[in-house]
């Protein structure tokens, strides 16, 4: 049997900015690949401007990111689900979500549809946000939740038993991507190779505001020839992405060289397995 491998998004463009190259690379090696995206996005901001021309940006963003969506799945060629939920937004500090949000329904009763999935797709693997959701937008947080509790429940045929036949998941893996040790092994490259890079600046920037956030990675998956094609999703995602997008400041050829990874952090596991691994499915049978 084929390994599996699904990864739970908050909205659609989250999967092309947070590890669109493992999910190449893994598919590469016969691995079937599913994202699940929790909302449809529809309450995010435009932030390209010349797709903020498009009348339907405005009439129809459910249906543009749907369109993007598809788009994106096309270049990468995973599998794709939609959870169903509405995208909460992202109020001001103390505002309430709006009503019957991602945010607003219970995890408890969203979880009930992801685990419908995960006993529908059996993954041996599940990539999600760490606990402040990778960064603290309330449907990454609930994105979250859910994960954890299908994580926990999927296999309990006591839980959600109208949701299908239990599948324990075996191991549980948090994006740990846009990491300090990433910026800092960048940016000494560049020192010790390219010292009148402009990007020199730049990355001394980004570092200072990462010096505090302690690297927590475990897995570092070597995806450096996938990077092209990464992009390539991300840009499909044109309503969220401008041109400029920061996501594209420094070229990939530098971080093939620098930093070749997208890392992950083991948050629970079924099997036994390292302390640090270069393999996500490290530990798990074919087959199993």
């Amino acid at each position: 049997m084929t390994l599996r491998l699904i990864a739970v998004h908050a909205h659609p463009d989250d999967e092309s900015s947070k590890g669109a190259a493992t999910y190449a690379h893994y598919l590469a090696q016969g691995v079937e690949v599913l994202i699940v995206s929790c909302t449809g996005g529809e309450r995010g901001d435009v932030l390209n401007d010349l797709v903020a021309r498009d009348p339907k940006s405005r009439r129809d963003l459910a249906g543009l990111r749907r369109e993007e969506m598809q788009n994106a799945q096309r270049i990468v060629g995973f599998e794709h689900r939609w959870l169903g939920y509405q995208d909460s937004g992202l109020p001001d500090e103390g505002d309430p979500v709006p009503p019957g949000s991602f945010a607003d329904v219970p995890a408890e009763v969203s979880a009930e549809a992801l685990v419908r999935v995960v006993r529908e797709f059996r993954p041996h693997v599940m990539i999600t946000y760490n606990e402040q959701g990778g960064y603290p937008h309330p449907d990454h947080i609930r994105c979250h939740d859910v994960s954890r509790i299908a994580w926990e429940r999927s296999g309990d045929p006591a839980a959600y038993p109208d949701a299908g036949q239990p599948w324990s998941i075996k191991k549980l893996y948090y994006e740990e991507i846009f990491n300090a040790e990433r910026v800092n092994t960048v940016y000494q490259w560049l020192l010790d190779h390219e010292p009148e890079s402009p990007l020199i600046e730049q990355l001394s920037e980004v570092r200072e505001r990462m010096s505090k956030r302690a690297y927590r990675g475990t897995a570092k998956i070597e995806v450096g020839r996938f990077f092209d094609q990464r992009d390539e999703a991300l840009r499909a995602h044109a309503s969220q992405v401008p041109p400029d997008s920061a996501f594209f400041f420094w070229p990939n050829e530098l971080q093939r060289q620098a930093w070749p990874f997208e890392d992950y952090r083991l948050a629970a596991s079924r099997v036994a397995t390292s302390e640090f691994e270069a393999d996500l499915f490290q530990g798990i049978e074919e087959g199993a």
